[in-house]
């Protein structure tokens, strides 16, 4: 089954990127493996948020280089070489941007990621996709996102894919944080801005366009009716960034040691429930 989905995946693609361009590639960049990371391309909220709305207005998404590219692709690439070292998943080198309107490729992939969602807007199209995708299996992870501006416009999307559902707060026993890694002791992983402002919390109440809460971090996700989870959303915390900067001596480790193994877990239970 692993073998007939790995050959029914699109051909690699790459786009440009908010923050980078000509990113290297692994040498097996393009061989087939059992996972790959799947990054979910997406239309940028049509009002006004922060200057990240502004700043690439009139951008066509379907060509890249918006929200959805923000930490793309050197993010998805650090979290990938980490499934090689840490797990036993077979895991391709090279990330796959996913267009949810342009054909059935996500039902290929078992898990998926956006990044940003405190600035997607879905469409008709993209949310019976998305929901499709989630009914058949699939688990979805978000992340770096902050405030109440932000979970809103979050919500306006994903409430349309799964109506009715709640979103909840993740008990610490819950399995997912206990696949490979036992991480009942969590703290809130940062962005790089840390490493210029000192401050974990990226959007912080003392800046009232962005909303309120922004200093604590939130663990959610929606069930599904026999009890898995299928959406894991990391709110007030930046994970992407800290699979970005595992490399970079100014980013501190503490941070990408936790945000790895809750990439690690995420997918491991992925797979496993």
């Amino acid at each position: 089954m692993i073998v007939c989905t790995v050959f029914a995946q699109r051909p690699f693609r790459e786009y440009p990127a908010w923050e980078y361009n000509n990113f290297p590639k692994a040498k097996d960049y393009n061989v087939p493996a059992e996972w790959t990371f799947a990054r979910l391309m997406y239309p940028t909220w049509h009002g006004y948020i922060d200057w990240q709305s502004e700043a690439k207005r009139g951008f066509d998404w379907h060509q890249g280089n918006t929200n959805w590219t923000i930490d793309y692709p050197r993010s998805d690439r650090h979290l990938a070489l980490a499934i090689r070292r840490l797990t036993r998943i077979d895991a391709r080198s090279a990330e796959q941007p996913i267009n949810l309107e342009e054909d059935d490729d996500v039902f290929n992939y078992p898990w998926l990621y956006a990044v940003e969602v405190g600035h997607w807007e879905l469409n008709d199209v993209q949310i019976a996709k998305f929901r499709e995708f989630l009914a058949r299996g699939g688990f979805f992870m978000c992340d770096d996102f902050h405030g109440t501006a932000e979970w809103n416009v979050f919500r306006h999307s994903m409430d349309k894919v799964l109506p009715g559902r709640p979103i909840v707060d993740l008990p610490d026993n819950d399995p997912i944080f206990h696949t490979v890694f036992d991480l009942e002791h969590r703290y809130q992983v940062p962005g790089m801005q840390y490493t210029q402002t000192g401050s974990i919390c990226e959007k912080c109440p003392t800046f009232p366009q962005w909303g309120s809460g922004g200093d604590t971090p939130r663990w959610r996700g929606i069930y599904d009716d026999q009890g898995r989870l299928d959406v894991v959303i990391c709110h007030n915390m930046d994970l992407g960034d800290s699979w970005e900067n595992a490399d970079e001596p100014t980013y501190p480790t503490r941070f990408s040691d936790l945000g790895i193994r809750i990439g690690v877990n995420y997918l491991t239970y992925a797979f496993t429930h």
